[in-house]
């Protein structure tokens, strides 16, 4: 090759690697080390790398400074246990059955989650003091601990290892609660402590002294949360390992608080996502250290990248894509969040956003944001701030909402109105943005098999001795767009449509029925017959919503009894759907005042333990729901 060639060649491959940021890969390069630093219930507006003045995050604004800044990460609930589902499989949770807040579902054998996977292509897993995936999480991890070093359990230096590390303590809890704050921010100087003056307080709730003191204490709970983050970074320093580790810090999803945490808003699925570039790496990035993105990433990409990263085979059953990595695909255009049951409150909602709208569709819009029960009570300093100011007359529209039933759609321009107070789903000017969306949200419920269009004791009994997600893959047991069909009818479908689907022979169906029927405020004489008829469908789940939906519409017996016999079973999803139908009833359940107390009974676990009920789980909920149902009806039953 002649000179000049040659001189030409060299000065192309290098204006070539310039412009992309990256340098040739090493081929002698090991994986490189992943550390995620999971923040429970934030969301990215109180961290300085994102523009607040009021933040004293230096550790979390180091990782910016040294990576990159996402303004469009999401988590795929608006609560925990369905994202760290999500997170751990790579599978949406409404794919697995494990979208609701909390369950035991049983996973499939053929699936392999995250850290089993990357433990198979070599590398030491680890995790530090929290699971909550709504499956087993035992026999998935190399390692568990408390410590922020646990990558110095492994066998050999020479070994790529995973960490996921719990952040705390920014859980809902230490903001919520006086005790748990005042233990989390024991060591923050006092001078640190940011001013409830300062503060700017969203519009959810009132401006106030109570309003400011919540957001203050999550500035100040946020500092300790930093200081955690300190001492990952700073032992990833001092071992010599900084320049080896690709480091993650995000939220799992929005704040712990009213309108955000439990929301199906973007205020509860936006989450802070930083991810720090080693030169080393560099070749895996495409942007440079203190860069932002406004690529739009979800959760249930989060594996494929980890994979991508370690240069791992990525599993054909992931639902997610790479973002970060060699031979990335085209970036998402739409993610999506679904919200169902959390404890014993029941909700089934779905979401989509592009890279300007969120639309949402409710399909239990009967049942208020804010519903009547435990953990949504004043023992939480959020929730007690907004009842008190409602009991005051002193809440705006916009709060005084949260008590009130929700619209069937909602649609929001997060550009137009970034803090989603005006919806325009019903604004002809956005009907085809609305349509785009609401048709694009349909498509991904039927493709990825959302087991939220069936009861959660429906799939349950249903797959018995499979699991959720082989049953939901069945076409013969679930056909999704059927039952999708019938759900649409919920706030638009008349009485006379929802007779007619139940007669239907698919269960999910004739559910879904009873659940349109639900939001009448008047049921007609065919109605009422209809649903007394579905007191002894072949399905309890139909049973139990027939019965819920006959004792608003008046007074009927054998609709108490239904739900009397229900609460009792041995089967926990359907004492627990049974229990809070009872709760929602109100006084037509007095005469099931002695199935409650027996049911509480059965509920309690062995004298001295740590817990007052057998598990935190479905017992738990079951007896919330009865215990506030007792109360509401003058009996002197504590709730905890």
């Amino acid at each position: 090759m002649r000179p000049l060639l040659i001189i030409a060649v060299f000065t192309s491959l290098v204006v070539c690697f310039s412009c992309n940021n990256h340098a040739p890969p090493d081929t002698q390069l090991r994986p490189p080390n992943i550390v995620w630093l999971v923040a429970e219930d934030i969301g990215p507006d109180l961290l300085g790398c994102y523009g607040d003045p009021l933040s004293k995050t230096p550790n979390i604004d180091r990782i910016a400074a040294e990576g990159i800044t996402y303004h469009k990460a999401y988590a795929t609930a608006p609560i925990c246990a369905p994202s760290r589902s999500c997170l751990m499989s790579g599978l949406y949770a409404t794919s697995l059955g494990t979208q609701h807040l909390r369950c035991e579902i049983p996973f499939p054998d053929q699936l392999k989650t995250l850290p089993e996977q990357l433990s198979a292509a070599g590398y030491f897993t680890s995790n530090r003091n929290k699971t909550d995936y709504n499956f087993d999480p035992e026999g998935r991890w190399d390692h568990w601990s408390g410590s922020y070093a646990p990558w110095r359990q492994r066998e050999s230096p020479e070994q790529p290892f995973f960490s996921f590390i719990n952040v705390g303590p920014s859980h809902e809890g230490s903001v919520n609660h006086d005790q748990r704050y005042m233990e989390s921010i024991a060591d923050i100087p006092p001078e640190n402590l940011v001013d409830p003056a300062l503060v700017k307080v969203p519009p959810y709730y009132p401006d106030n002294d109570n309003g400011r003191e919540v957001w203050a204490r999550y500035y100040n709970v946020l500092q300790a949360l930093d200081r955690n983050v300190g001492k990952v970074l700073d032992s990833l320093e001092n071992d010599g390992l900084d320049d080896e580790t690709i480091v993650f810090f995000f939220g799992d999803h929005g704040f712990g608080l009213p309108r955000y945490k439990r929301w199906l808003y973007h205020t509860g699925l936006h989450v802070p996502l930083l991810v720090s570039i080693p030169e080393k790496y560099a070749h895996l990035f495409n942007d440079q250290p203190g860069s932002s993105s406004d690529q739009m990433v979800s959760f249930v990409d989060f594996p494929a990248t980890a994979l991508n990263l370690a240069g791992a085979r990525i599993p054909e059953t992931m639902e997610g894509q790479p973002f970060l990595g060699e031979s990335l695909p085209a970036p998402r255009q739409y993610v999506f969040g679904a919200r169902d049951r959390a404890d014993d409150m029941y909700e089934m909602s779905r979401a989509v956003l592009n890279d300007r709208y969120i639309y949402i569709r409710h399909y239990m819009p009967h049942l208020p944001y804010i519903q009547s029960g435990y953990i949504y009570s004043d023992i939480k300093f959020g929730f007690r701030t907004l009842r008190e100011a409602r009991d005051g007359g002193l809440l705006s529209n916009q709060q005084q909402q949260l008590w009130e039933p929700k619209p069937v759609e909602e649609l929001y321009d997060l550009q137009a109105d970034p803090q989603e107070l005006n919806n325009v789903a019903d604004n002809a000017d956005y009907t085809g943005i609305k349509d785009q969306l609401r048709q694009r949200l349909d498509t991904w419920m039927i493709d990825h098999k959302d087991l939220g269009l069936l009861p959660e004791a429906g799939y349950m009994l249903r797959s018995s001795g499979s699991t959720p997600y082989d049953f939901a893959r069945n076409s013969e047991n679930f056909e999704a767009e059927k039952v999708l069909k019938a759900a649409k009818l919920v706030g638009t479908g008349d009485q006379a449509q929802c007779l007619e689907l139940l007669a239907d022979p698919d269960p999910g169906v004739r559910y879904w029925a009873t659940m349109a029927l639900m939001q009448f405020n008047q049921l007609e004489q065919p109605s009422v017959r209809a649903l007394q008829e579905s007191l002894h469908d072949p399905s309890p789940s139909v049973q139990i919503n027939a019965a819920e939906a006959l004792c608003r519409s008046g007074t009927y017996p054998e609709a108490v009894t239904t739900l009397g016999k229900w609460v009792k079973d041995e089967h926990p999803w359907l004492a627990m759907q049974a229990a809070r139908s009872i709760q929602l009833v109100g006084e037509d359940a007095r005469p099931l005042v002695p199935v409650m107390y027996e049911v509480l009974e059965q509920n309690l676990g062995e004298p001295g333990q740590r817990l007052k009920y057998k598990d935190f789980n479905y017992a738990a909920f079951t007896s919330w729901a009865l215990e506030w149902a007792l109360q509401e009806l003058g009996e002197e039953v504590e709730v905890n």
